[in-house]
């Protein structure tokens, strides 16, 4: 069994350097990504208070003054969108300038814990994510799978990985807490049954443009609430959206965006596949390929403490670029096949684009289910290995 502290997060001295420069530092990503383990051990020395504890809460609530007054050297505070009028007394305190170390605010829910700190917090805290666990740090902890189908199927959580669970245990459990937890206090939702079978509906559709009128009615709800519980699967980092590229190169460009989850593991408990064996023949095995190389990309930028700048183009007669990354003033555009040939056609949809738009070949890559990197005159194939490599360039 692997220790969780022995895996080493990118996102470490983004959060280091950070502390050092904010009195405030907020850390969201969905629920056990690992963002209490990553605190706790950084910043051992700070006092560690669950706000999730309702005995803790009701004090916090009560007298959220008196509340801080225990902790004027800083603190971490674990879910702390539970306590929303603890954000404007952390105001007062931090604005005094007296505290010696920082304040840590993790949440889950990243609406309430942004809403908060846009209201009481702006300019006095700095904003981090996390998710759980990329390609590259399963691979300092020599925790890859040995197929890809494993890796679509198994998906990333922490605790899944380093305590060696069986994702067929994992996946149900995490489900039901996230709908009793985090979707109830989100929106308040009281059929969460009809929620369920909504977040299975958005599981069939990962990696697809998002058809609101077509989602709603096979969830058997208005298109409203289909919006609104959209925006719940956002705000607990369930969900990824994925914006068509703002530069009009066609009048007949897609507006529509993609949908995406964060964790393909979790696509395949929604869909149902018990063993990962299954996904090499599953219908969806290309959407759910494509949905973890942009989850990765994702990924490698909220550890570095960024927006992922990052787009698909499509026009309405079906020529598309799965993933635009505007990276050190270019333009990257990457096609995604979960093929493990070296098949010069992969490029075709890039190659048109690069007419299209003047972008140059080099920029272009194809990011495979193979296991060669190889240069080509239409642009570059990248196994999965690579990918962490061709991100940094």
């Amino acid at each position: 069994m692997l220790n969780d502290n022995l895996i080493a997060r990118q996102i470490k001295s983004k959060l280091i350097q950070l502390s050092a420069q904010y009195p405030i530092i907020s850390l969201t990503g969905p629920r056990q990504s690992g963002k209490s383990t990553l605190v706790r051990s950084l910043f051992a020395e700070l006092p560690y208070v669950l706000l999730e504890d309702p005995d803790v809460r009701l004090l916090a609530e009560q007298d959220p003054r008196g509340f801080l007054a225990n902790y004027p050297n800083g603190a971490v505070f674990d879910e702390v969108q539970r306590v929303p009028d603890l954000f404007s007394y952390l105001q007062g305190i931090v604005d005094q300038g007296n505290q010696q170390n920082p304040y840590i605010l993790i949440g889950s829910q990243n609406f309430l814990l942004m809403e908060g700190i846009s209201q009481s917090l702006a300019g006095r805290a700095a904003v981090l994510r996390l998710l759980p666990f990329n390609y590259a740090e399963l691979q300092s902890a020599e925790a890859v799978p040995t197929s890809l189908e494993t890796l679509l199927w198994q998906g990333s959580y922490p605790r899944l990985i380093t305590r060696q669970l069986d994702p067929t245990d994992f996946y149900p459990a995490y489900i039901q807490t996230y709908l009793e937890r985090d979707v109830r206090s989100l929106k308040n939702i009281s059929d969460l049954g009809s929620f369920a079978r909504f977040l299975r509906l958005c599981a069939g559709r990962a990696g697809n443009l998002l058809n609101l009128s077509s989602l709603a009615n096979d969830s058997g709800i208005s298109v409203n609430t289909a919006k609104s519980w959209l925006s719940v699967l956002e705000a607990s980092y369930v969900v990824y959206m994925l914006e068509p590229f703002h530069e009009n190169y066609s009048k007949r460009i897609v507006k529509s965006p993609k949908l995406f989850f964060y964790d393909t593991g979790l696509v395949c408990a929604l869909l149902g596949l018990r063993r990962a064996d299954l996904v090499e023949t599953y219908y969806m095995r290309g959407s759910l390929f494509e949905n973890w190389v942009v989850s990765e990309v994702v990924k490698h930028f909220y550890n570095q403490g960024q927006t992922a700048p990052i787009y698909f183009w499509q026009d309405k007669t079906g020529r598309e670029v799965d993933l635009l990354i505007e990276q050190n003033g270019s333009l990257l555009s990457i096609e995604i096949k979960a093929g493990q040939t070296l098949n010069p056609t992969y490029f075709n949809q890039l190659t048109y684009w690069n007419k299209l738009s003047g972008n140059p070949a080099s920029n272009s890559y194809v990011v495979y289910g193979g296991t060669v990197q190889q240069e080509t005159s239409a642009g570059t194939f990248v196994p999965v290995s690579g990918l962490a490599e061709l991100l940094g360039k």
